[in-house]
This record gives structure tokens, C-alpha cells and sequence, in this order.
């Protein structure tokens, strides 16, 4: 038995990276997917990077400088107080990129121990766990982050965790179905013969075929997460000025619509860029990793 296992792990060892290739490959020939991940890398870069190498303060304000147009000392102009436009979008894009990962991982977690133990166990355990999670995506979820929100204010760690316990529900019923596929699978016998714990087999053996799966609704999720935040800091329950982020500045752009234009329309084209990139990715991912196209 330990002979036929040794000979398989090294079977998947030599495959393992033909296959890595040939899902690079197919996600290439996707343009917009490929488009769509430069763009994404090099707004993650820029926010992660950008702030601290800023020449300009983005909350030093100057009230005799407000509502200028774009300019050799403001790129992008200056909003309602006199504050940089640049230096806020920058430092905003950290702020809402990193609500929608933070809260994409706790979905991810949240849905993945949920679907994953539904699945792997099934009977009793598939039964109350689905139903649960049923019960959550009956609830309209906008309205149960407002209240939310409303109850225990709008910081960061607040608006990252509400958005990520009321979004695990997706990916719970996807890793139930990846877990139903793979709990009878030889492999996962060979490991219990060989005396695996069921935690052993749900995490080494049968996780890292769910991952691709997990990834592509990774990929939605992220944007989803990002278009939830923008619309709470909109409606001013999110993360409150003067910490910037994408929605809190197209909040307080709104005002000045007809007389400086250019405060919503550079906000609202970041998120519109990365909510669309966030999406052809996942779909070119989610071709990319087709099972039924691994050996085209």
C-alpha cells in the first residue's frame, strides 16, 4: 500500500506542474482577464506602496485652496476642504482594497469550515448546517449590514467583519458540493487506510482540490465586498471621514456635482474599474480552471 501511495504522490508531483502551466496558459488567452489582473496589481501596488511616498498630505487641508481643478500641484485637483484629490484617492484605495480582502477572508474561512464539515460528514451535520446557511441567504443582506452597522458604529474592523459573516453563505454551498465530490474518491480511501483523521483528510487531501473553486468566488466576492463598503461609507455608516475611502468620497462629492464635477467622477471611476476587473478576472479564472478543459 505505502508502494502504491509513494508511486502516485510522485505522479501528482510531475503533473502538478503541467497542469499549473496549462491553467496559466488558458487563463492567458483570455484578454480581459489578463488586462484586468495588471490593472488589479498595480492598484494593490500603488495603494500598498503609494501613501507613504506621497508628496502631499492627503488630510492636510487648505480652505483657500478648495475646488481647484487639476493642476501641476494637485494632479487631480483639490475636493471641498482643500485636501489633496490624488493623495486621497491613493490612500482611499487602501482603505476599500483592503475592507474588500479582509472581509473576503472571513467569508472564505466562515464558508469553508461550514460547507466543508456539511459536506465530509453529511446526515445530521449536512442538514442543520444547510439550513442555516439557507436561512442567511433569505435575509436581505444590505439591510441586515445596515442595521449592523448602525448598532455598532462604522469603523473598519466593523464594516470588514459584518460584510464578511453576512457573504460566507456562497461559498459554503460550493465547498459542499467540492467536499460531496471528493469525500469518495480513491485517494481520500488510500489516506484512510493508511490512518488519516477525518481533519487530516478534510484539510490536506480533499481542501486543495476545493481551492480553485474557492478562488474563482474569492475573486466575486472581493469586488462585491468593495461595492458594499462604498455604498455603506456612501450613506455615511461606513468608514467615516476623515479617513478616506472610495464611498465616503463620493459622498462628500455629491454636493458639489454641477460646480467640481471631477470629485465623483474619479472615486466612482476607481470603483467601476475594480469591481469590472475583479469580475473578468474571475471569469477568466473560472475557465482557466475548468476541470473539463485541463486536458485541452
Amino acid at each position: 500500500m505505502s508502494r502504491v501511495l509513494t508511486q502516485v504522490g510522485m505522479r501528482v508531483d510531475v503533473v502538478a506542474p503541467s497542469r499549473r502551466r496549462g491553467v496559466w496558459q488558458r487563463l492567458r488567452r483570455s484578454r480581459p482577464a489578463v488586462l484586468a489582473a495588471i490593472f488589479l496589481a498595480a492598484v494593490h501596488v500603488l495603494a500598498l506602496a503609494g501613501p507613504p511616498l506621497l508628496p502631499l498630505d492627503p488630510f492636510a487641508t487648505d480652505p483657500l485652496g478648495s475646488l481647484q481643478l487639476p493642476n501641476r500641484a494637485h494632479w487631480l485637483g483639490t475636493d471641498e476642504v482643500g485636501r489633496d484629490t490624488l493623495s486621497r484617492l491613493i490612500y482611499g484605495a487602501r482603505v476599500s482594497l483592503l475592507v474588500g480582502l479582509v472581509a473576503m477572508a472571513v467569508a472564505i474561512v466562515t464558508g469553508s469550515v461550514v460547507g466543508g464539515l456539511a459536506g465530509y460528514f453529511g446526515g445530521l451535520a449536512d442538514a442543520w448546517l444547510m439550513r442555516v446557511t439557507d436561512a442567511m441567504m433569505a435575509l436581505p443582506t444590505f439591510f441586515l449590514i445596515l442595521a449592523v452597522v448602525a448598532v455598532f458604529g462604522g469603523g473598519p474592523m466593523i464594516v470588514m467583519l459584518v460584510i464578511g459573516f453576512t457573504s460566507w453563505m456562497q461559498v459554503a454551498r460550493i465547498a459542499r458540493g467540492e467536499y460531496l465530490r471528493w469525500r469518495v474518491a480513491e485517494f481520500v480511501d488510500a489516506a484512510r487506510a493508511i490512518g488519516a483523521t477525518d481533519l487530516q483528510i478534510m484539510a490536506r487531501h480533499i481542501f486543495p482540490q476545493v481551492t480553485p473553486s474557492i478562488i474563482v468566488t474569492a475573486t466575486l466576492g472581493v469586488a462585491f465586498a468593495i461595492l458594499t463598503e462604498s455604498a455603506l461609507s456612501y450613506l455615511g455608516l461606513g468608514i467615516r471621514p476623515p479617513t478616506p475611502s472610495w464611498g465616503n468620497m463620493l459622498q462628500n462629492a455629491q454636493q458639489y456635482l454641477w460646480s467640481a464635477p471631477h470629485l465623483a467622477v474619479y472615486p466612482g471611476a476607481m470603483i467601476l474599474l475594480t469591481v469590472l476587473s475583479y469580475n473578468f478576472l474571475g471569469d477568466g479564472l473560472r475557465d482557466a480552471l475548468d476541470p473539463s478543459l485541463r486536458n485541452v
